[in-house]
């Protein structure tokens, strides 16, 4: 080999170790993002997520005139639950409001959502064709991890297979909910 090809080869070398280097970086880059917890904005999920997970499916929901609700998990059906307190008035009727909203802007995929409301309706509710009022349920009262208060009421999210696995809080902001069903509903 002559002194002229030497440069030229050491030049290949390092052009082929930088190829190497740019590759294998992003992999490294992404490992370490993965051990410190970051997770993309859009794939973070706005309502608090139950953990872990409680199954429901097996609770025996009624409507409120006593027929048995199916759970009919190859339909892929999410629930909206809300469990209202007993003297919870103004606040609800602007709850059912609030839901019918988020269920309206789901749009094709609307009927993938049940809202079901454990109590009575308000007077001046709000009332739509996915909107289920249900009988009481000591059960699922035992297994959610926070309750209503006459001038709040928090919503909770079951998934297709019957788990209850996520909460908003009383006061959330509903485009939280709506923008969450619109990701679980893809």
């Amino acid at each position: 080999m002559t002194d002229a090809e030497r440069p030229s080869q050491l030049k290949s070398r390092l052009v082929l170790l930088l190829i190497v280097a740019m590759f294998f970086s992003s992999f490294f880059i992404a490992w370490g993002l993965r051990l410190s917890g970051w997770t993309p904005e859009g794939s973070r999920n706005l309502g608090e997520l139950i953990q872990p997970p409680i199954d429901l499916s097996q609770a025996g929901f009624l409507y409120a005139d006593g027929r048995s609700y199916a759970w009919e998990t190859e339909k892929h059906i999410w629930r909206v639950v809300v469990v209202p307190s007993a003297d919870c008035t103004a606040t609800c009727t602007e709850m059912t409001d609030t839901l019918f909203r988020v269920w309206e802007t789901q749009g094709r995929q609307a009927d993938r959502v049940d809202v079901l409301w454990f109590g009575e309706l308000p007077k001046g509710a709000n009332s739509f064709r996915k909107l289920f009022p249900m009988q009481s349920s000591p059960r699922l009262q035992a297994a959610l991890p926070e309750t209503s208060a006459a001038n709040s009421v928090p919503v909770y999210l079951i998934d297709p297979n019957g788990f209850l696995v996520m909460q908003y809080r009383p006061g959330f902001d509903p485009s939280d909910l709506r923008k969450d069903l619109a990701r679980l509903l893809k």
